[in-house]
């Protein structure tokens, strides 16, 4: 029985680099197998995997489908209170 997707829950830029690029990795890619996916150089990648805030939205799309990866947005969920009003 295959095990349910893995979802990560990112709240910073690094969380997202260092999700790529446990992706890329997982996958036995290197950043310069990646690079010509991306028509980016491998110095710009590794740079993007430590600066994640700098990648475009159309970057993340297409790196995250080369790895694997699916993004899914949905509203905030309030954090249960304990006081009582």
């Amino acid at each position: 029985m295959p095990s349910p997707p893995r979802t990560h829950l990112l709240t910073t830029a690094t969380q997202l680099g260092h999700l790529l690029r446990t992706a890329r990795k997982n996958l036995k890619l290197t950043q310069a197998q990646l690079s010509p996916r991306l028509c980016l150089s491998q110095n710009r990648i590794s740079h993007l995997e430590q600066h994640a805030d700098e990648i475009s939205f159309k970057q993340l799309m297409v790196w995250s489908a080369i790895v694997g990866l699916e993004l899914h947005l949905g509203e905030r969920e309030e954090p249960k209170s304990t006081s009582a009003w």
